[in-house]
């Protein structure tokens, strides 16, 4: 009987797992509407008043999301102000949901990756999962990739999508 042989394993093939690269640290959501009067109006005294009673500190080490979830006109100076207060605090401050500040801190991670690691190198990006990685991740990684690589697959090692090969 012939021994069982691990194609893929054999291939050379690099698997990318853009999950990977998502943010471990906690990410924390501010949202102003529960500093709004009737979740509508930013009356400013009431609004400096509160952010003076606020406990910031549980947002230490944290990246925050800057957001307002209600239907409201926030004043620029509104969102400044919460950043004021949140920098010394936190790791890092983004406006917009939390989707959006994961996706910004995922786009970050892989500006980390050096493409001359990958030179003529045959790399397949996994496409399934666990959780859903935003089509910028798979933008920003073929575009880093592309200078460098042999070939650029998406999808599984055993069964892939052909993107690109080095002429």
């Amino acid at each position: 009987m012939e021994p069982i042989v691990n194609k893929v394993a054999e291939s050379g093939i690099i698997s990318l797992d853009l999950e990977a690269f998502f943010p471990k640290e906690k990410i924390m959501v501010f949202d102003l509407k529960d500093y709004l009067f009737m979740e509508l109006i930013l009356k400013e005294k009431d609004f400096r008043a509160a952010l003076l009673t606020t406990d910031w500190e549980k947002y230490r080490d944290s990246y925050v999301a800057l957001t307002c979830s209600a239907d409201a006109i926030i004043p620029m100076w509104a969102n400044m102000l919460v950043t004021v207060y949140l920098t010394p605090l936190a790791k890092g401050v983004y406006f917009g949901t939390e989707a959006y500040v994961k996706e910004q801190l995922l786009l970050s991670t892989l500006d980390l990756i050096q493409g001359v690691d990958y030179t003529d190198q045959r790399v397949v990006v996994k496409g399934c999962g666990e959780v859903p990685v935003p089509a910028s991740a798979y933008v920003k990684i073929t575009s880093i990739l592309k200078p460098f690589a042999k070939s650029i697959m998406y999808g599984e090692p055993c069964s892939t999508v052909p993107l690109y090969k080095k002429k």
